[in-house]
């Protein structure tokens, strides 16, 4: 049984309703001190029919592996992961491309919790996982996620390469991010199926993803250092890729009017 805990990451994992919840259980204390955001998300559970119990704090600490629980945690049956064919059978968003995330090797359960909160937050269609050499979607990632884990589409695949190539018959457009590539990810155009390829954090894609793609972009840097976390690149490019996509969705704002002149202290 998958274990969530953490105020935020409970609650959309009880709003979201793609899990079943086994319990929840809540620390002992709080019947001292009273926690507003914490009888709403209760409340929230009581009404999705979610039993509730309580133990004393340092339980919930084992429980969680951590004492950073916020004094909730909850007990989930284990996620089932989509299949690639369930995310390429869905339709299109609003701007009509449809465009994925695939991660080939991301390990640090922390990195894999903020690019699903990227993912979520950009509009992602659908997310791609290896089932070895990733890192698991644990307690930690779901934290880290702020909850956004519950929410976003995931499929898991035996081999990553096989899965792009895949994507490609289905004339989706494979785009790695390489710190030697070309061109800028700004200048790649996003308004097509796409799928956006991360490697892992200390030796980047590996060299079969990397031929597989049919582009590899980079992130021009200016500093020092020769490229950024990959949760940190992850977000650059797949928020660049809502922008091009909403370019020719959102409606053109009007035109402000001037501001007033106001005079001001010592005028």
């Amino acid at each position: 049984m998958d274990v969530l805990y953490g105020l935020h990451p409970v609650e959309e994992a009880i709003r979201a309703g793609v899990r079943q919840l086994d319990h929840v259980s809540v620390a002992r204390e709080r019947e001292v001190r009273r926690d507003a955001r914490m009888d709403a998300v209760l409340e929230l559970a009581r009404a999705a029919g979610i039993r509730i119990s309580t133990e004393p704090r340092e339980q919930l600490t084992r429980h969680a592996k951590t004492d950073a629980h916020q004094g909730i945690v909850a007990f989930l049956k284990e996620r089932k992961f989509l299949a690639l064919e369930d995310l390429l059978n869905a339709p299109a968003g609003k701007s009509g491309h449809r465009f994925f995330l695939a991660l080939d090797g991301v390990e640090d359960p922390h990195n894999y919790g903020a690019l699903l909160r990227s993912a979520d937050g950009a509009g992602v269609d659908g997310v791609v996982v290896p089932e070895r050499r990733s890192a698991p979607l644990s307690a930690i990632a779901a934290k880290t996620s702020a909850g956004a884990s519950e929410h976003v589409r995931l499929a898991q695949v035996v081999n990553v390469t096989r899965a792009l190539e895949t994507m490609k018959k289905r004339n989706i457009w494979i785009v790695g991010l390489d710190e030697r590539g070309t061109p800028d990810y700004t200048d790649f155009d996003f308004r097509q199926d796409c799928c956006l390829v991360l490697g892992s954090e200390g030796s980047g894609l590996h060299e079969l993803v990397k031929r597989t793609c049919d582009h590899l972009l980079r992130i021009p840097m200016a500093g020092s250092v020769s490229s950024l976390n990959v949760s940190v690149a992850g977000a650059v490019v797949m928020y660049e890729a809502m922008r091009q996509r909403r370019a020719d969705t959102v409606p053109v704002v009007a035109e402000s009017k001037p501001m007033k002149l106001r005079k001001g202290l010592g005028s």
